[in-house]
């Protein structure tokens, strides 16, 4: 199935009957199992919300992994959803077609951006973690991952170097270096996941995407008043926190995808 033919199953973003109303969704621990897939009842679920009002994503990773999580191998992620968030916004699809994006490289230039990298590296080199594996630095277009276990670990290293993290801060004392050494790069940084952080430009968080949502006034006329946050990391310092505090949403911590479906069943009678 095309992605227009997919869209074109529900009403245009101007008919939907919960008027200038749309769900945003974070995807590890709220619409699927962390790094896991999607389940059927959830496809279900957003499909019959997205009758109803207007349904996207926003996540830190790129769409090949938002793809692999949420899309199935007859519809892309980017047909199943009228906004598709990857890298907090940097890359935004609307109804199939790429917005306009943006670049962390380009933002800080590659002089710093390398400076950055060779701290991370030598940093990584010193940390004793129980293992490692490979990809330790991994670059997005809007943000840098940064993992002292590596992002090949297996789910059990994962597990494994979680429980380990919470014992000894590597992950926190990590990122307070890089905050003593790179005070004047104006970059901030978010512990998400188990095994990594991200670091981005200050204001390149999940609120990122929202001026995505605030233009659509001037493409359909739908003026998003309302917009429901769903996350399961909006604590301080998670990195969901941004956009659930933000005075633009209305935010809905969540535990699970099964609490997400609860809270959806609840809120839009479905």
């Amino acid at each position: 199935m095309a992605h227009a033919e997919a869209a074109s199953v529900y009403p245009p973003l101007e008919a939907r009957p919960v008027k200038n109303t749309i769900c945003l969704f974070d995807v590890d621990n709220t619409l699927t199992p962390a790094r896991g897939t999607v389940a059927p009842e959830m496809l279900q679920l957003l499909s019959a919300l997205r009758h109803k009002c207007a349904i996207g994503f926003v996540g830190g990773s790129d769409l090949v992994k938002q793809q692999e999580q949420l899309g199935t191998p007859s519809i892309p992620v980017t047909g199943l959803f009228d906004f598709c968030f990857a890298e907090n916004g940097l890359t935004a699809i609307r109804l199939g077609q790429p917005l306009a994006t943006n670049s962390f490289i380009g933002w800080l230039g590659q002089e710093k951006y390398k400076q950055l990298v060779n701290f991370c590296l030598r940093y990584i080199a010193d940390i004793d973690c129980p293992e490692k594996t490979g990809t330790f630095v991994e670059f997005r277009n809007g943000t840098v991952n940064v993992s002292p276990v590596g992002r090949n670990a297996s789910v059990k290293q994962r597990n494994d170097y979680e429980k380990y993290d919470l014992e000894h801060k590597i992950r926190a004392k990590f990122v307070q270096a890089l905050r003593e050494k790179f005070p004047e790069y104006g970059l901030t940084y978010s512990i998400g996941g188990q095994i990594s952080f991200d670091v981005f430009p200050t204001g390149w968080d999940k609120t990122y995407c929202l001026q995505h949502l605030k233009a659509e006034k001037e493409v359909s006329g739908v003026d998003y008043t309302t917009i429901h946050f769903f996350g399961d990391k909006t604590y301080k310092g998670g990195n969901d926190y941004e956009i659930y505090e933000d005075s633009r949403t209305v935010g809905h911590s969540v535990e699970s995808p099964e609490d997400t479906m609860r809270k959806l069943k609840d809120l839009f009678k479905l």
